[in-house]
């Protein structure tokens, strides 16, 4: 399988982009395949007006990497990594960008959209995420928008995995040790059990088989 992290934080050596390694570690100790893109490299601009910027043919008229990225490693990724820093209690700006620049490619004004709208389903989906602060209720509005997101796309949200930190690799030192979590669930990104009950939902009884370790 094809893992994707996708850093958002501007700092190529931060917190958020190291727990998002750790991720792929724990995934490519599994045989997964892993790769890792640094946003701020790639999204040059934020969404326009696309009545009025598409190109003739229904294109995206931004000039950046983002239809390459897009195209070339998102939609073909059987599991994403969305790794941010929490700023002003919300997800980082390069990773928003990235999140409303989908539209342009999934709103029907786009000559490929339904195509990519069946290639951007369907995919797990795991969040490292970062913060000076250790309060709880500090990450809920990040996390959430991010949970809607993977609903909306019909993906299986795995987890999240939080690390308390600000300097540069302090998270190696947060006695939680979410760096160890970050690994746990890329060795289980593929495996793990994603639950998502409705009140008619059917239900075993048994959440772990027996034996199940």
């Amino acid at each position: 399988m094809r893992v994707l992290a996708l850093s958002s934080s501007p700092r190529k050596d931060g917190n958020s982009r190291m727990l998002a390694e750790a991720v792929l570690s724990g995934a490519a100790s599994n045989g997964h395949q892993i790769d890792l893109v640094d946003l701020a490299d790639v999204v040059r601009a934020p969404l326009r007006d696309c009545r009025t910027c598409r190109l003739s043919d229904g294109r995206c008229g931004i000039d950046d990497e983002y239809e390459e990225l897009l195209r070339g490693k998102v939609a073909d990724a059987d599991a994403w990594i969305f790794a941010t820093p929490l700023y002003w209690y919300g997800i980082a700006g390069q990773l928003k960008i990235f999140i409303d620049r989908l539209f342009c490619y999934t709103s029907s004004g786009n000559p490929d959209f339904a195509d990519m709208i069946d290639r951007l389903k369907g995919k797990r989906f795991a969040v490292a995420l970062t913060a000076e602060e250790s309060y709880p209720g500090a990450v809920v509005g990040a996390t959430a928008q991010l949970q809607e997101l993977a609903r909306y796309l019909r993906h299986e949200f795995v987890g999240v995995v939080r690390g308390v930190a600000n300097s540069r690799g302090e998270v190696q030192r947060d006695p939680a040790k979410p760096m160890d979590q970050a690994y746990a669930l890329g060795a289980r990104l593929f495996d793990g059990i994603v639950s998502d009950y409705r009140v008619d939902s059917e239900r075993s009884g048994v959440i772990w088989p027996t034996g199940a370790a």
